[in-house]
This record gives structure tokens, sequence and C-alpha cells, in this order.
């Protein structure tokens, strides 16, 4: 299925029997108000919340096909495309259609009728994220960073003693060879036992 065929086969679904025939051409359509599929509705006899009609995964997968075939304008605002966004591609396209193509639009919308004009109804509740407009939600509202794992935590102290540890490193290495020579100067020869030296046994 095309991204426009998804949409178009979502918009028909949602106006069903509101929908006017194909024939009908009408220059001022009124908006039709229907309930926003893509948030939680309240049922006013029960007084429980009913969860949205399409899941976040197929909500997506919408807003992914409208962007590819340019219907964003067409989808109800919900947690996956905010109510800015859906007025942003409306105004995008009718700057890039211009005055004549915009008004060639506005007749096939009339004849088309699933792309009349809808009031969604239903408060979108619109998640602020801390960081999302600068681009780093990782340390947004946090009183401290990460504090690393021990061994990044500790790298530069260790940097620096191995660094003071080196520029002694060619006496040091004298010192230890000294060491071995002052007590084995002859090492192939058997080493000297002590004077006192006793049996395990």
């Amino acid at each position: 299925m095309s991204a426009l065929q998804a949409v178009k086969r979502f918009r028909i679904r949602e106006l069903g029997a509101a929908t006017l025939p194909s024939s009908a051409l009408v220059k001022s359509t009124p908006k039709t108000k229907l309930q926003n599929p893509f948030i939680p509705r309240l049922n006013p006899k029960t007084g429980r919340w009913a969860p949205p009609k399409y899941s976040l995964r197929q909500q997506a997968l919408l807003v992914k096909k409208a962007r590819e075939s340019g219907t964003l304008a067409l989808l109800p605002p919900g947690p996956k495309i905010s109510v800015v966004e859906i007025a942003a591609a409306a105004s995008g396209q009718a700057i890039v259609l211009g005055p004549s193509a915009s008004e060639k639009l506005q007749v096939q919308n009339a004849v088309a009728p699933w792309t009349r004009p809808i009031e969604w109804t239903g408060e979108v509740k619109e998640k602020k994220v801390l960081g999302a407009e600068v681009g780093n939600r990782l340390y947004a509202g946090k009183k401290r960073m990460f504090k690393g794992h021990k061994w990044q935590r500790i790298a530069e102290k260790r940097e620096k003693r191995r660094a003071l540890l080196m520029r002694s490193m060619p006496k040091r290495i004298k010192e230890f060879k000294q060491y071995y020579k002052r007590r084995r100067p002859h090492p192939l020869k058997p080493p000297r036992t002590a004077k006192n030296a006793k049996l395990p046994f």
C-alpha cells in the first residue's frame, strides 16, 4: 500500500457516514467534528477512559506515510505529531503551491470528500521533554552529570602517576639490576646457603 493510500484509507475510515459523495462539489464545506482517534477519550456514561483507537506504533506509521506523501495536515494531532507540526505543514503546503494552485487544490478537496476539513475534538496534552529544544535530553533537569565508571574517574590521577614514574624509569631499572647483581654476582653458580640453614623435616 502506498503512503497516500494509507492516509486516504485512514480518513475514509474515520469520516465513515459523514463522507460526502464524490460527485458533490461544495465551495464552502463546513468542518466536520470528530473524536480524535489518537488520544484517549472519557466515556460520559461510565466515567472511564477508553484507550486511543490507534496504537502508538500505528500512529507513528501513519505519520511516517503522511510525511512521505505530503499529507501531514490531514492527520489529527497526537503523541507522535504536534499541533504546531500540522499547522506548519498546512502553511508550508499553501506557500509552496501559491495562490492559484491552492485554489485548484481547494476545488480538488471539494471533489475528494476524504480531504474535507475536520475539526478533531479532544485535548492533546503535549509532554514537555526537558532539553529537547537544544537537542540534549540526557542531562537536562539533573543536578549532576553521570558520575562515570571508576576507571574513568581515576584515569587522570593514574596518568599523572604513570608520567611521574616514567620520568625516573631509567634510574629505577638500573637500581633494580644492581640489587640482584649484589645478591648474586655469579648467577650460574649455585646459590650460597645460609650458615644456619635447617632442613624442613
